[in-house]
């Protein structure tokens, strides 16, 4: 997921007040002044940023202003902060990335777009996160859309409360991706293996699923267990997600193996619509069963998955109805995320990597 990160600024007051809106409506990443810290800390489990390590924040955050003096600092969490005013600061910011640190805080002084494009570029493939330092609300979804990638987070100051929540409309605006129409092309037997069955600790609806795949670029929307039978009863909170060594699409925009996915870590669940909203895993199940695969046409690219052959098993067709893959024909469409380019540890990249 991407963060935000809210800069709270002002005496205790306005921040007390600040920071009880912004943890109720979801937010726990927050840049504050180090004597404010243990303050800070009452408010319950946050992600704390502050410039010097007084007060023990999580993250401490070294600012340049000298880019011929930079500073190192053994903290075991810690990121930069730099303006870009021109190209010199710009390659700066990439050999600061190559010192270890967990984020890179910038904001363009002048020029937005290019300098952030040209970060993004050429961080994308680092462990490093780009996270943009904004001056206005208006310019979070611009922030975390660039390049399609996007920065890996927002730094925003909120100065007053509907500042807030105005934030939280334009994040929950923001949790929409765009599916697209496959053809069904071919499905078989192939045996058994392992497959991953995820538990969730939300209930899902009809038409809500996870977006796994064989291959990266083509990720099949596989509906949640919602559907009750005869023989079996429903398992809302659940999909049964396929392969272990199928993708998953993350709320980061990234994706991760089947077979990594445990207890604790954030999916996303998206529906037929696009929508798209968190869940936590509650317990990911890896056991062997008998397998199908499913090939699908889209464009001139067949994309695959391999998922337990069972009848709970769906697919999502156009209209948001749920079909078996018991009784999938060649020639039904169904719902999938393509996306071309190839990932670098689950980040997309201009890539061409050929995935069979």
């Amino acid at each position: 997921m991407k963060k935000i990160i809210l800069r709270l600024e002002g005496e205790w007051r306005e921040v007390k007040d600040l920071a009880s809106e912004a943890v109720i409506n979801g937010f726990n990443h927050f840049i504050v002044r180090s004597e404010q810290i243990p303050r800070v800390k009452d408010f319950g489990n946050l992600h704390l940023y502050s410039y010097n390590d007084e007060h023990h924040p999580e993250f401490l955050i070294k600012k340049i202003s000298d880019r011929r003096n930079i500073e190192i600092t053994n903290y075991s969490k810690f990121g930069y902060e730099i303006p870009i005013k021109d190209k010199k600061d710009e390659e700066t910011i990439i050999k600061l990335s190559e010192k270890s640190p967990d984020f890179i805080i910038t904001r363009a002084e002048d020029w937005m777009i290019i300098p952030l494009e040209n970060l993004i570029a050429n961080l994308h493939n680092k462990s490093v996160e780009l996270y943009a330092d904004v001056k206005d609300i208006k310019e979070v979804p611009l922030a975390l859309e660039i390049l399609e990638i996007g920065t890996d987070g927002v730094v925003f100051t909120p100065k007053t409360i509907d500042d807030i929540l105005d934030l939280k409309d334009i994040i929950k605006e923001e949790k929409h991706i765009k599916l697209s129409k496959a053809k069904i092309v071919d499905k078989k037997e192939v045996g058994s293996g392992d497959r991953v069955c995820i538990d969730t600790c939300s209930l899902l609806d009809l038409g809500e699923g996870m977006l796994i795949g064989s291959q990266s670029r083509g990720l099949f929307l596989i509906h949640a267990e919602t559907i009750e039978t005869e023989f079996v009863s429903s398992r809302p909170f659940r999909v049964n997600a396929g392969s272990v060594s199928a993708y998953i699409l993350l709320p980061s925009g990234k994706t991760q193996y089947l077979s990594e996915i445990e207890t604790g870590n954030e999916v996303l669940i998206v529906n037929n619509e696009g929508n798209c909203r968190n869940a936590i895993v509650g317990r990911s199940k890896i056991e062997n069963r008998p397998m199908m695969l499913i090939k699908a046409k889209i464009n001139d690219d067949i994309i695959k998955i391999i998922v337990q052959n069972a009848e709970t098993i769906r697919l999502v067709r156009m209209n948001g109805e749920p079909i078996s893959i018991s009784r999938l024909e060649v020639g039904d469409e169904i719902l999938v995320y393509y996306q071309k380019g190839g990932r670098h540890f689950g980040t997309l990249i201009d890539e061409t990597i050929i995935e069979k």
